[in-house]
């Protein structure tokens, strides 16, 4: 299956998750000597199962304030940022107990702008840097700083080092998912803040999927040796994932009718906003699989058991979309719906456990007693 496309009502998704707008048998023993029997063939490995499952483990954590990026510390702990207060929290993974360790300098709140994206240094062990995506009154960096956890809380964060700068900003679309791939190398999804000449102008950061050393530097290899776009034509990329056989899939925000799962090439055109959804023009990829703007909206995701699992902010809902290579193994399946709204990251938590963040205090969401948590989730 090239692409799914899960056909429900139509819908529109206009910046963060809003819609304002509505066999040969071989020769026998007999018959051939050791030297010319044919091998018996490897077993093939078994893929994910077509219909999955989504059990809530736990809540580890509760009264986060606009929580957006996640990333794992050695250990199991995480560290989570707050959009519109410019904080990163420590959360124990095993009491939930919650620890600021610091702010970020220079962070501008705004619209969908803010702290967003976290990732922790490959080399964490030994650099104890923590890389942030987030907003200035100028523009989207990223940067890191220092975490020093023999500090007193609240001040375990150095003074940021930034690598990356330019990358523009808006009220709306300002990407955000910063992630280390299994190259070791740094990966951003950024948006084209409303402003969409720029996800095909290759001169521009906004509305690409960048690719850098930990430095902020092109890496050898990139589409252009000395530029970090690594592929284009993107409205608004949310999530960044690699599968087993380390496939970079990235998921990113329709406008009017499609979300998209994507598998990201070096060097491709992903058609925004020449092509929402699929086209089968040539010159554009299509995505993997679609959804209505009403069903998905999506935000992080995550692979574990065979499957990409995908966060919906809109949607309010976690999608599973079981792989076989680079296409669905079976259609996406929907879990969680409407029971903890919405839903912005998911994070592997080792095994068949994930973590799932909620987003219901980012001023769009309708804020309960507990809002925003950190669920446990059992997954196949």
């Amino acid at each position: 299956m090239a692409a799914v496309a899960l056909l429900f009502a139509a819908g529109c998704s206009s910046g963060d998750g809003t819609n304002p707008s509505a066999g040969t048998p071989g020769a026998s023993k007999e018959a051939a000597s050791p030297s010319t029997a044919a091998p018996s063939p490897a077993p093939s490995p078994a893929g994910p199962p077509a219909k999955g499952s989504v059990k809530v483990v736990s809540t580890l954590a509760e009264d986060l304030k606009s929580p957006w990026g996640a990333a794992v510390l050695p250990g199991g702990d995480l560290l989570v940022t707050s959009r519109d207060e410019g904080t990163i929290t420590r959360v124990d993974a095993e009491s939930g107990d919650k620890t600021e360790i610091g702010s970020v300098p220079g962070v501008a709140p705004g619209g969908e702008g803010g702290l967003l994206g976290l990732a922790i240094s490959p080399s964490f062990a030994s650099d104890r840097q923590v890389y942030v995506y987030f907003t200035t009154a100028s523009d989207n960096r990223i940067a890191r700083l220092l975490y020093d956890e023999q500090k007193p809380a609240g001040q375990q964060l150095g003074a940021p080092d930034t690598v990356l700068r330019g990358i523009p900003k808006g009220i709306i679309h300002n990407g955000g998912r910063i992630a280390f791939g299994p190259d070791k190398m740094l990966y951003a999804g950024t948006g084209e803040t409303g402003e969409t000449g720029l996800a095909q102008d290759k001169e521009s950061l906004g509305g690409k999927i960048l690719r850098m050393t930990p430095d902020g530097r092109p890496v050898h290899g990139n589409p252009e040796a000395d530029s970090v776009v690594y592929s284009y034509g993107h409205r608004n990329v949310q999530g960044l994932a690699w599968d087993s056989e380390k496939r970079l899939w990235a998921a990113e925000f329709g406008q009017n009718t499609w979300d998209e799962l994507n598998l990201i090439e070096p060097g491709k055109n992903y058609g925004w906003p020449e092509v929402e959804g699929e086209g089968g023009r040539s010159g554009f990829v299509d995505p993997v699989a679609q959804w209505k703007t009403t069903d998905a909206s999506p935000s992080g995701i995550a692979y574990a058991g065979g499957s990409i699992w995908m966060a919906g902010l809109l949607g309010e809902r976690l999608w599973r979309i079981p792989l076989s290579g680079t296409a669905p193994s079976a259609d996406p399946q929907a879990f969680l719906e409407e029971e903890h709204g919405r839903l912005r990251t998911v994070v592997p938590a080792g095994g068949d456990k994930l973590w799932l963040l909620t987003s219901e205090t980012d001023s769009r969401g309708t804020p309960e007693s507990g809002d925003d948590k950190i669920l446990q989730l059992e997954v196949r």
